[in-house]
């Protein structure tokens, strides 16, 4: 770009050549400056559309009766005829039931967990004390639950299992069938599930933590807060934020129940109350190859977690809190 420079008595002086810059409001110059960032961006985006967003066109064989001859596109449209099927399945309503009850049970005494052990480590001032006992416990979530499973159903076994043998020898009582029982199932699955993700759930709720301005608590101290106050005044609501959003990704999964945990834990003396929806649309869908019924199940599913993450942002919203969007 040429600019005309003005000499020193107000007359006309050289030419010389500016570099023009980029208007860095508008999308192109924003897209030009930060061209090395959305770069690395690139294989995420690539990775999203091609597993995550183009599967659902397959979305549209709920309306279909689906044949592999015909494929998806070539079988035959029959409106909300599985829908209709799913709503009127004594089964659906069972593995719906099961499903929001895991989740629930999940949801109360699963989620405060890594909040109260955040807060126990972070009163902990010997690091190597800290530290050590941090990689024990988010240890479990890098174990296959193919493992994991087997460790529990272990430790709960009614002959040689740890836990009922202190049941008998210290407090005196029978063994306790867990794994069999369809009153005692839940809880144990309830168990395994906080064993294995209260742990990395901590290092969350600890790296919020670690953000909190001390001087806060160099402040309350001086006003003669106890630690209980400390926790309540400063440290809960400086990591208010994280829980609101771990809460609403948590809503999102409450239709839904981990495939690999339920069929390892469960048996057949305990599918009224172990039978999920993951389990029901694995058996019925791929083992049965009922694919258009499944897949209607499956959007029913979405579907609501979808209207679940949507109202618990806006109630958090509503609480002064930013939500995830």
């Amino acid at each position: 770009m040429e600019e005309r420079v003005t000499g020193p008595h107000g007359g006309v002086g050289e030419r010389r050549l500016v570099s023009a810059k980029p208007n860095q409001s508008t999308f192109r110059g924003r897209l030009k400056r930060d061209r090395h960032l959305y770069l690395m961006l690139l294989p995420v985006i690539v990775f999203y559309l091609l597993f995550k967003y183009a599967p659902m066109v397959g979305e549209i064989i709920a309306f279909k009766d689906y044949r592999f001859a015909d494929g998806i596109f070539g079988s035959k449209w029959v409106g909300f005829k599985h829908f209709e099927s799913l709503f009127q399945s004594v089964d659906f309503w069972r593995v719906l039931r099961n499903t929001l009850l895991l989740n629930v049970y999940s949801l109360v005494f699963g989620f405060p967990v890594p909040i109260l052990l955040a807060l126990l480590l972070n009163e902990v001032r010997k690091e190597w004390y800290k530290r050590t006992v941090q990689n024990l416990l988010y240890l479990p979530h890098f174990i296959s639950w193919a493992v994991l499973g087997g460790i529990f159903i272990a430790m709960l076994s009614p002959s040689t299992g740890v836990v009922n043998m202190l049941l008998t020898k210290v407090f005196g009582l029978e063994p306790i069938y867990f794994m069999a029982s369809s009153a005692w199932w839940p809880f144990a699955y309830t168990l395994s599930g906080i064993w294995r993700e209260a742990g990395w759930g901590t290092i969350l709720y600890l790296a919020a933590m670690a953000s909190v301005d001390p001087q806060l608590y160099e402040a309350a101290k001086m006003d003669g807060a106890s630690k209980l106050r400390q926790i309540w005044h400063i440290t809960l609501p400086g990591i208010r934020s994280t829980i609101a959003i771990l809460l609403v990704l948590r809503m999102g999964h409450m239709m839904d129940v981990g495939l690999e945990q339920t069929l390892v834990l469960q048996n057949l003396s305990v599918l009224d109350v172990a039978d999920v929806i993951s389990t029901y649309v694995y058996r019925v869908g791929l083992q049965n190859m009922n694919y258009s019924y499944t897949t209607a199940l499956g959007l029913f599913q979405s579907a609501v977690g979808l209207i679940l993450v949507i109202g618990v942002n806006r109630l958090t919203r509503v609480f002064g809190e930013r939500g995830l969007w």
